[in-house]
């Protein structure tokens, strides 16, 4: 098993940006691809980005591709999502989740492991 905890939420303005991490413990990170989600009041929990076991096979939902980017160093147990141009849409919190899959899913029910979240908002 793995646990996860996110960080780095808070309040920032519009085109402003935040650098979430996600921190794990128990199994090596590098048995699992990594996936953010995210889920607004009274939404469904989308997608963000996902990154495969060796940090290959990154992708991005279409509403973050060019601001966001995902990445992960194994031997630090990390996932990272850095977050440039934030906009008012992308208030929510943000999750992120591990798959023993090797590239990863944009379905959250593939995925098995899951922190509590971090809350992000964005201010105009």
């Amino acid at each position: 098993q793995v646990q996860l905890v996110e960080s780095g939420g808070g309040l920032v303005q519009a085109g402003g940006s935040l650098r979430l991490s996600c921190a794990a413990s128990g199994r090596p990170f590098g048995d699992y691809a990594v996936g953010w989600f995210r889920q607004a009041p009274g939404k469904v929990r989308e997608f963000v980005a996902k990154i495969g076991r060796n940090g290959a096979g990154t992708y991005y939902a279409t509403t973050v591709m060019g601001r966001f980017t995902i990445s992960r160093d194994n031997a630090k147990n990390a996932v990272f999502l850095q977050m440039n141009n934030l906009k008012l849409d992308d208030t929510a919190i943000y999750y992120c989740a591990a798959d023993s899959t090797f590239w990863g899913s944009v379905n959250p029910n593939d995925y098995d492991y899951w922190g509590q979240g971090t809350q992000v908002t964005v201010s105009s």
